[in-house]
């Protein structure tokens, strides 16, 4: 616990390594962390955001791309081998229109679900008080 370092301050180790960032909307940011400041927001360069539907995927490239701290709901660093490694063996790549299509469909069902549950509940005198794209 000796080299711990309180809040954003924590991030210097990871300066200039190529980062996975999860969003709270749900998308997944990778990219190279240049800079943050005292609110963990992030610079983070050659960025590409990938959207994952079962076991394909599709990337879209972003350049640089600024990340307001508070919407950070996890981040790590990315082995680049084992990365390569998983794509491989496990993940196919798509065009991002057809990634798209599929999540798209994917989340239209993940909705239906999600409706049903809250009507359910409040006829049962729960209330569930959630922003459609908030992940918290």
């Amino acid at each position: 616990m000796d080299n711990f370092l309180p809040g954003s301050a924590s991030l210097v180790d990871c300066v200039d390594k190529k980062l996975l960032v999860i969003l709270r909307d749900n998308r997944k940011l990778i990219g190279w962390l240049r800079s943050y400041d005292q609110f963990a927001n992030l610079v983070l360069q050659d960025t590409i955001e990938r959207t994952y539907v079962g076991d394909t995927f599709a990337d879209v490239y972003r350049g640089i791309f600024l990340v307001r701290g508070e919407n950070v709901v996890l981040l790590g660093e990315i082995d680049k081998q084992k990365e390569q490694e998983q794509l491989s063996k496990h993940l196919k790549p798509a065009p991002i229109e057809e990634v798209k299509a599929l999540y798209d469909a994917e989340m239209k069902v993940r909705k239906s679900r999600e409706q049903t549950k809250a009507r359910l509940l409040r006829d049962r005198g729960f209330s569930i008080d959630v922003q459609e794209n908030d992940q918290y």
